[in-house]
């Protein structure tokens, strides 16, 4: 039998974790057991922490961005020398199988190659300009101290997306992480300050600071945080966003995802089986892209969901530390109560569970949740609200407006997806009255999303973009320059003054 506590004690002090930060009032535990991992200590400042962030901002801001981006390489390179142990944190804290916690650390790795060769194309344009001997043109300048608030389910990846980034920016970086994954950014940052002091950058370009939501409203009502980059529940954004404003910062929100799937006649069914049974019971679906609503045509609806559920029926439901083991524990017990009164709802909708709903024992008091698969009439309240639990709503449509009307009749908009051998179909999926989601894919489920191409949604996701494109820009403040080389006055739009 594997101790977890001892596991995760190896793990933290191979990351260069100090025995003193694991000694404090916040209790860990695992989802795999539900037992006590170890204690953390909490942030008594914020303050503090972000004014030496500010303080170290200042000194970086000057420094060049390819020298900046050799710490982001320096980090990129700890994380791989730490990829096992980072991992095995993950599966811990989060619950994560083995493969889906090597592949979170793996985007932390990737994102710093990203930064790295982004520190050498943080371009600006120039601009023609209407008076004779004038150059118009834009530079962008590092931001200030950047808070990165994160949840649960990615518990390192996320944290990685804006603060590789945000450092070859010429930011500092203050990390609040959820209270139910510390020891990983306690590992994460660690390998940063080792990074820190190898590259001789400034000690405080990065802290973290762990607690709850005090911690969390302390972050973001400092005037010294020009931009919160938090990723959470839509509820915790209409609190976080405003708060901001107020003070005139800017957010990066990363919110709720209630993301769907359209089948189309033509779809090859058995690619679809595979993505749709990875995107809605992968990660127990606790990812932001979770797959909780398919869309099928009436045709093919029969065949399809039979496919499901008969995969759904083998899929091996147990300890992500078991090698086979595809669905891991939701993260505790209100994910639990949130999963079964979900059902509840849907019953009471007319809804027909076809397969899974019920909880598997497993060894200590985890909370192991058979992915469900729910036949239902219509698409009712419960089937708008995200549910982070593995539940997919099946539901039917007859003409392809139909199908979208159906898939763009939620709040959220994060991902989407369409399963179709007919290119008439995936381009209209696409186009600007299809898909109202950040992510439109084709022949692919919802979750998955690669480095380099820019990661977020709309509507109630919150309009913010992580991870790749022009998403550095969020880093960044932008200032139009005029440069004058002409030896005269003049002014723009032919306006005579003196």
């Amino acid at each position: 039998m594997i101790d977890l506590r001892e596991s995760a004690q190896n793990a933290l002090k191979a990351c260069g974790v100090e025995d003193a930060a694991l000694t404090g009032g916040l209790t860990v535990r695992t989802p795999l057991t539900g037992v006590e991992l170890l204690s953390v200590r909490e942030t008594a400042d914020v303050d503090a922490a972000v004014t030496a962030a500010h303080a170290a901002y200042q000194q970086w801001r000057t420094v060049p961005a390819p020298v900046r981006g050799a710490l982001v390489k320096r980090l990129g390179q700890l994380i791989d020398e730490h990829k096992d142990d980072l991992a095995t944190l993950v599966t811990l804290e989060a619950g994560k199988i083995r493969s889906e916690a090597l592949g979170e650390v793996q985007e932390m790795i990737d994102i710093c190659d990203f930064a790295v060769g982004l520190s050498r194309q943080l371009y600006g344009r120039t601009m023609p300009s209407e008076r004779p001997g004038h150059r118009l043109m834009e530079t962008w300048h590092p931001l200030g101290v950047v808070g990165v608030i994160s949840a649960f389910n990615f518990p390192v990846a996320v944290w990685s997306w804006n603060t590789a980034v945000a450092l070859v920016c010429g930011d500092a970086v203050v990390w609040k992480p959820s209270e139910k994954t510390p020891l990983t950014a306690l590992a994460c940052s660690a390998l940063l300050d080792r990074a820190i002091a190898e590259a001789s950058a400034p000690a405080d370009l990065h802290r973290v600071v762990i607690g709850g939501r005090e911690v969390g409203e302390a972050l973001v009502d400092s005037p010294l945080v020009p931009l919160v980059s938090a990723t959470g529940s839509t509820r915790m954004g209409r609190e976080v966003g405003p708060r901001v404003a107020a003070r005139f910062g800017r957010t990066l929100l990363e919110l709720g995802g209630n993301n769907a799937a359209v089948v189309t006649p033509s779809a090859d069914l058995d690619l679809a089986t595979r993505a749709i049974v990875f995107a809605a019971a992968g990660t127990a679906g606790q990812r932001c892209t979770t797959l909780r609503r398919l869309i099928v045509h009436s045709s093919v609806a029969d065949t399809l969901v039979e496919k499901l559920v008969t995969a759904y029926r083998k899929l091996p439901i147990g300890s992500p530390l078991e090698a086979g083991t595809l669905v891991g524990p939701l993260i505790d017990a209100a994910a639990w109560g949130h999963m079964t009164d979900a059902l509840d709802a849907a019953r009471r909708d007319g809804g027909e569970v076809l397969v899974g709903g019920g909880r598997r024992e497993v060894d200590g008091d985890g909370y192991y949740a058979e992915p469900a698969v729910v036949r239902m009439p219509a698409q009712t309240d419960i089937v708008r609200t995200e549910t982070f639990a593995p539940i997919l709503y099946v539901l039917t449509y007859e003409t392809l407006d139909e199908a979208i009307a159906l898939h763009n009749d939620v709040p959220q908009g994060l991902s989407s997806g369409i399963f179709t051998r007919d290119q008439q179909e995936a381009e209209r999926f696409l186009a600007a009255d299809g898909s109202d989601c950040g992510i439109v894919n084709v022949n692919i489920g919802t979750s998955g999303a690669e480095i380099g191409g820019a990661f977020g949604g709309e509507k109630e996701t919150g309009g913010g973009r992580e991870s790749g494109s022009d998403a550095w820009r969020a880093y960044m403040r932008r200032a139009t320059n005029t440069v004058n080389a002409s030896g005269q006055l003049l002014l723009a739009q032919d306006v005579s003054f003196l």
